[in-house]
């Protein structure tokens, strides 16, 4: 008895997408991309400078004075609220803090409104190419704060965290002594002011003042840098609450 061969039969392809598929293809598209947009929105509205324009303290009524520990304060006698500013020149978050509420800070201190504590620490002379720039910054902030002239100060603090100025960290390079006392001179300090920071005056105070501001720093609880610590040893999450400074009063 014989068989019959059959020829096997091709499988039919099935049809893989229909207009419904399109179109829900379509809007997970969208939702995607707005979700990216707003992200970086978002993300470009946090960053930006609040109170762009305002610029540098400009009262001549603050004042800036450093206690027995290199502790700079900036502000009126008076003001009724005070914050503790832990930062390290080398560091990058302290200069994005800087830029997004340097200037919103510096109103509040000419309303007199706020006074600030500044804590120049120096951990991150390692990443510097010098090996000791965060100490001669720390120096050079206490050369300017103890010559009296708050506005000073001021400009010479926002000149040293801002993108055309602040060394990367593991860079080739970072500022002389030199470069700095020029920055201060820029700023509007005197000259016994600049040969102060040319002459490294200050840097072994600074980085006494440093160590110093690490422990009281770890005190306070706070993971690291930029930190901003309320009288009552409340930590300000300074990077995340871009409106930390209207919250204070």
């Amino acid at each position: 008895m014989s068989t019959k061969k059959t020829k096997p039969v091709m499988a039919a392809p099935q049809a893989t997408s229909s207009r419904s598929t399109y179109i829900l293809g379509g809007i997970a598209v969208l939702v995607i991309a707005a979700v990216v947009i707003g992200g970086v929105l978002w993300s470009s509205n946090r960053s930006k400078p609040r109170n762009e324009g305002y610029g540098g303290v400009s009262n001549a009524a603050v004042q800036v004075s450093t206690d027995a520990e290199g502790v700079v304060r900036l502000g009126v006698p008076d003001a009724p609220t005070t914050i503790d500013l832990f930062e390290d020149p080398m560091c990058p978050y302290c200069a994005e803090l800087e830029h997004t509420n340097g200037q919103e800070v510096a109103q509040k201190i000419d309303e007199g409104q706020l006074a600030v504590r500044y804590h120049t620490l120096d951990f991150l002379n390692r990443l510097s190419a010098s090996g000791d720039y965060s100490s001669r910054a720390a120096g050079a902030l206490l050369c300017v704060a103890d010559s009296g002239n708050a506005i000073a100060f001021s400009a010479f603090h926002t000149a040293l965290f801002s993108p055309d100025n602040q060394p990367a960290e593991n860079g080739t390079t970072d500022h002389s002594n030199a470069d700095l006392a020029q920055l201060a001179k820029d700023a509007g300090a005197d000259e016994p002011t600049a040969a102060c920071i040319a002459d490294g005056a200050k840097v072994e105070q600074g980085a006494a003042a440093a160590q110093t501001g690490r422990e009281a720093l770890a005190a306070t609880g706070a993971a690291g840098t930029p930190a901003v610590v309320l009288s009552d040893g409340t930590v300000v999450d300074a990077l995340g609450d871009p409106n930390w400074v209207t919250k204070l009063n």
